[in-house]
């Protein structure tokens, strides 16, 4: 069950980052609802991952990288750098949030300039992560 909420989580990481190019391609396009819908699904993606992430946790315990030394290094520094963006990014996500329902987009604005970054790049070294457990050397 472990690799299958694994994969199951790499399938939620590649959602997330999509919805969020795609939501920022919305809103630049001044298509408000569409951008709305994008985002509000990966947030839906991001908070699932969450689930899943722990619940696997809880089931399986942490995983050792499988490749070799000298890349060994590269993987930790992107895996701890995804780390620290993870939850640095969630308080900030919810922020987002309260600000768009309280339709304060100056300030929605401002801070999604910043948290954008950080959550697209957390979605997509996850998903490098997952490569790099489950396929570049398992």
């Amino acid at each position: 069950m472990g690799d299958g909420l694994a994969h199951f989580n790499a399938v939620l990481n590649l959602t997330s980052a999509t919805l969020l190019v795609a939501g920022l391609i919305y809103i630049r396009r001044k298509e408000i609802r569409l951008h709305r819908r994008c985002m509000l699904g990966a947030v839906a993606a991001s908070a699932l991952f969450l689930v899943s992430y722990v619940l696997r946790a809880a089931l399986t315990g942490t995983h050792s990288f499988p490749g070799p030394d000298s890349v060994r290094r590269f993987y930790l520094a992107i895996l701890f750098s995804h780390m620290i963006l993870a939850v640095v990014v969630l308080p900030l996500v919810i922020r987002l949030l309260f600000l768009a329902g309280r339709r304060r987009f100056k300030a929605h604005r401002r801070l999604a300039r910043w948290t954008y970054p950080a959550w697209l790049y957390t979605s997509i070294t996850g998903l490098f992560v997952y490569y790099m457990l489950y396929h570049a050397y398992a």
